[in-house]
């Protein structure tokens, strides 16, 4: 179709006020205008010469695809210092709702977000809420739009408006979507709006809606990661009189809290609940409660829920044995220690270089050198090292002859000693009047482009 045609077809739609235009015209104006040829003149004609009518007679007619209509209003945004009106917000509105029954929820989101956000165009609920009801008329479109809607405040952290939205859902008879609420619920967990995110969820439950364990597991989360520890599991406890019951996510998520903060009477309540509840332990719950008992010094206990672990055929991982094993090296129960690393190799369980590091460690400060050099050199064999532990412990026993030879092995094996642990050999060997020994160990140091005087200024006046 010529232009002059086209131009003849748009003016016949505009006088045609009071009947849908046929969809063919329509669809070759908008084809024209969104054609890939340069935008010139007559297509600026196009733009200028419509009007309000015809541009919602566009938007809202059926024969166009979604798509379509969104590229045409996209396209009429853009050009819009060309038209004689501003779209209003009944002709975004329109475009959403096609847009959201059609699935494009990205394009819908960016839409929508134009009205209900950004400060330019913002408009309130109020004023939203009235004008889809009387350009979407298709309920499931409809529930779609309100959940999107809810979902989009959120986000956005304009939670007086997602209280707003809930309510007119609610009080309108528009059925909430329980993942909308979800999406609510982790916006306040990451605002940290704990008071908002429990009185929500009561919302919820008064609502009767279907409330998940997945929401629920939410709002305890942000209540222990408050300290309200004890309050979560009362949650926990309430709801189950409704129906929800708490996973091993929930109830790991309290187990969690309760170790970091070392709440153990609080842990009992919350084990006890789990048994009532027959939810068994998984791996995490082991590491969760193996790692809290390790760190405030209750080491059988958690060698405890190791053996539990295997009993269960849960397989327990090198870390949590070494946790144990730095645990009892804290405690100065360095036998215990040496015991629980014999274990792991009768269980077929392979020591890191952490393992190995805890043992040595703790064995070098009290003192025990000599069981300290045999697990060196199965390390050594093990292509695992970690001497300067070692060399640092000797030198802490003033054992400064041993701490060189391990340095020599060390440097003619490949690995480098720490300056820091240079430094010690140095001050020990200044201390017993060996100026020349030390003079050896900072002429390695320079070679090794160490600032001598920025390093060990006390040393160097010694020497």
């Amino acid at each position: 179709m010529s232009i002059p045609n086209l131009l003849k077809t748009l003016k016949t739609v505009k006088g045609n006020r009071q009947s849908n235009p046929s969809s063919k015209p329509l669809a070759e104006i908008i084809s024209t205008i969104l054609a890939p040829a340069p935008f010139d003149s007559t297509e600026s004609c196009f733009i200028s010469q419509l009007n309000p009518h015809v541009f919602t007679s566009i938007l809202s007619n059926p024969n166009l695809r979604s798509s379509e209509c969104f590229h045409f209003f996209d396209f009429c945004l853009k050009n819009q210092p060309l038209m004689s009106f501003t779209p209003d917000l009944q002709a975004h509105l329109t475009v959403i709702c096609r847009l959201l029954k059609a699935r494009m929820f990205s394009d819908a989101a960016s839409l929508l977000k134009t009205v209900s956000i950004d400060g330019n165009l913002r408009y309130s609920f109020a004023i939203i809420a009235s004008t889809v009801e009387s350009c979407c008329q298709e309920r499931k479109v409809k529930v779609k739009f309100f959940n999107f809607m809810l979902a989009l405040y959120s986000e956005n952290g304009f939670f007086d408006s997602v209280s707003e939205t809930f309510s007119y859902m609610k009080n309108n008879g528009i059925m909430i979507d329980e993942q909308s609420c979800t999406v609510h619920l982790l916006s306040l967990k990451g605002s940290n709006q704990m008071h908002l995110a429990l009185d929500f969820f009561y919302r919820m439950l008064k609502s009767r809606l279907e409330v998940s364990v997945y929401s629920l597991t939410v709002v305890v989360d942000i209540l222990c990661w408050n300290g309200e520890i004890k309050r979560g599991r009362e949650l926990v406890e309430e709801t189950l009189g409704k129906g929800i019951k708490p996973n091993i996510v929930t109830f790991n998520v309290m187990v969690s809290a309760c170790a970091k903060r070392w709440n153990f009477e609080e842990l009992d309540l919350i084990l006890i609940l789990m048994e009532k509840e027959e939810v068994g332990f998984d791996a995490n719950t082991y590491k969760l409660l193996i790692d809290g008992f390790t760190s405030s010094g209750r080491t059988e206990a958690a060698k405890n829920f190791v053996m539990k672990m295997h009993d269960e055929g849960l397989k327990a991982d090198p870390h949590l044995y070494n946790l144990i094993i730095r645990s009892y090296c804290k405690a100065g129960a360095i036998q215990s220690a040496c015991l629980v690393f014999d274990e792991m190799s009768e269980r077929n369980i392979a020591p890191n270089s952490d393992t190995y590091w805890a043992l040595i460690d703790g064995l070098c400060k009290v003192g025990d050198m000599g069981l300290a050099v045999e697990y060196v050199n199965g390390m050594q064999s093990k292509g695992i090292a970690i001497f300067n532990a070692l060399v640092d412990g000797f030198c802490e026993r003033g054992m400064v002859d041993e701490a060189i030879e391990l340095q020599i092995m060390m440097e003619k094996d490949g690995y480098e000693v720490k300056l820091s642990v240079c430094e010690k050999i140095v001050l020990e060997l200044c201390k017993l009047n060996r100026t020349k020994e030390a003079t050896m160990v900072l002429n390695i140091l320079a070679k090794r482009g160490a600032d001598l005087r920025r390093l060990i200024p006390t040393t160097l006046e010694l020497i």
